[in-house]
């Protein structure tokens, strides 16, 4: 891994456990372990950097979505593949919140004019999801569907965050998978009758 790769994923970490205001270019270096000379020669800004982290969240959460489109079995099998993500990640999600929302709220906070890039991640998740309730036969009400998933989502890392309960996540997790359930049942019997 070279360098810059280096500086970009200990950046994207410590943002995440610290915030990005509260990261300087000392600690990211002293991480890295590089003197702050090197530092500047792959970035000049904290700002160069914070949207080097985001372009590099957008390229991963594109992987992670990609791997669910070619590894679900079904739209509905994604859609908790993206539901599940709160259990994989249960226990950073638990001490340090969602990465995505933790970042947009930061930003959003400082005014700072990277914030619409960083809610560049939800707008992915968005339009993915809403894909998927398309795909299950949805229809207009799929926009509406991904957003209630991608807000319940957040609603849920936020509390599981401020709470530090892993049981609550968990139960969540699967009233979500069983509200969707619901809603693809619901769908099936209208299409019968």
């Amino acid at each position: 891994m070279s360098t810059r790769d280096r500086i970009i994923e200990t950046a994207d970490r410590l943002f995440y456990q610290q915030g990005f205001e509260a990261t300087s270019f000392a600690d990211i270096a002293s991480a890295v372990g590089i003197s702050r000379g090197n530092f500047y020669h792959h970035f000049k800004t904290k700002d160069d950097i914070l949207d080097a982290v985001i372009n590099q969240r957008l390229v991963n959460t594109e992987q992670m979505l990609d791997h669910w489109e070619v590894t679900g079995n079904d739209p509905a099998e994604r859609i908790r593949s993206f539901i599940h993500i709160l259990i994989v990640n249960g226990e950073k999600i638990r001490k340090f919140g969602c990465p995505v929302g933790t970042l947009s709220s930061e930003l959003a906070k400082l005014n700072h004019s990277a914030q619409s890039d960083a809610a560049g991640l939800f707008t992915l998740f968005r339009t993915w999801l809403g894909r998927q309730f398309s795909a299950l036969g949805f229809g207009a009400k799929s926009d509406g569907l991904a957003m209630h998933i991608l807000g319940r989502s957040q609603g849920v890392a936020t509390l599981a965050n401020a709470f530090d309960d892993n049981g609550f996540l968990q139960s969540e997790v699967t009233l979500m998978c069983d509200w969707l359930d619901s809603q693809i049942a619901d769908l099936n019997r209208s299409a019968q009758s």
